[in-house]
């Protein structure tokens, strides 16, 4: 019988049989973006190649990469970079991989900044920036926009100084290393706040994936016992540092939407404004400005 061929297509057959029975949510996406990976081209190239046979060296990168990702590692750190905002951007285990419901809270500051005059600057302001997608994509898609990313993390602001450079926009974000906003200075004034917080409460946390749960950084995901503790510390701060009228968004966990309305409501000088949904129709970004309270605003162009 003769000796069974070891082409694209068959790797990406039994790739994709094998994810499944571990329980990938995508085993087919998964075995394509790994097979991709190991022979150094694009995914659209494996389509025109079923029938070649890769190397023994390529079959070996690949082997590797299955065994770990059978294991549970995710894709995203296997090859380095994760798609967001249709943009490519650099990911290592220090960061969160960028979610698709993310995009939510670009589009939505993206959409507010509209109404800002086109010759006004933009003082954008993303808190645990993380990967350094929304910083990116809104200075990327805002050429007004002014952004400061911060992160309590190091190796994190690397990754995301590294990604703003890869997209031309490093030197309209600053990178700053803090604990929320409790290193900026106090006369620091934006028109935006932005923030993908940690949400996940410590209850929640064994119903995460397994590639969620075991390799994401625990810092960028568990907030503690409510799930709300780093939006109650970020409130006031906020406060703190909006321009009056000021926008403060949030991604939050669609669980906790009313303890989060109520959390902002309870601020005295935030109108909270509106919860919009995902396309899972989940609650997924808080809206909330700073009163004006008669406040003559001072947005210096």
């Amino acid at each position: 019988m003769a000796e069974e061929r070891w082409t694209i297509g068959r790797l990406l057959q039994w790739t994709t049989e094998y994810f499944r029975n571990r329980g990938s949510a995508t085993p087919r996406l998964d075995a394509e973006l790994l097979l991709a990976h190991a022979l150094g081209c694009q995914r659209i190239e494996l389509y025109t190649g079923y029938d070649r046979e890769p190397d023994e060296e390529a079959r070996s990168r690949f082997r590797e990469l299955v065994r770990r990702r059978g294991a549970g590692e995710p894709v995203a750190y296997l090859v380095g970079y994760r798609e967001f905002f249709s943009l490519p951007f650099r990911v290592t285990p220090a960061v969160l991989i960028p979610r698709p419901e993310t995009e939510l809270l670009v589009t939505t500051l993206l959409d507010l900044a509209k109404t800002f005059p086109p010759e006004k600057v933009v003082e954008v302001c993303d808190v645990g920036t993380g990967s350094g997608v929304i910083a990116v994509c809104v200075a990327k898609h805002l050429p007004s926009a002014r952004v400061t990313a911060i992160d309590i993390s190091a190796e994190a602001l690397k990754v995301a100084r590294e990604n703003a450079e890869l997209h031309g926009v490093a030197d309209r974000i600053e990178f700053v290393q803090s604990d929320l906003l409790t290193g900026l200075p106090e006369n620091r004034r934006f028109d935006f706040i932005v923030s993908n917080p940690p949400y996940v409460r410590e209850d929640e946390l064994g119903e995460l994936p397994t590639d969620v749960r075991d390799y994401e950084p625990r810092v960028a995901l568990l907030a503690g016992q409510r799930g709300t503790e780093v939006i109650e510390a970020l409130l006031p701060q906020a406060v703190a540092h909006l321009h009056p009228g000021g926008w403060l968004l949030l991604e939050i966990n669609p669980r906790l939407a009313e303890e989060v309305k109520n959390l902002i409501t309870n601020q005295s000088e935030l109108e909270f404004v509106d919860i919009r949904k995902d396309l899972a129709r989940l609650p997924r970004v808080a809206m909330a400005r700073r009163k004006d309270n008669g406040v003559v605003k001072d947005r210096g162009k």
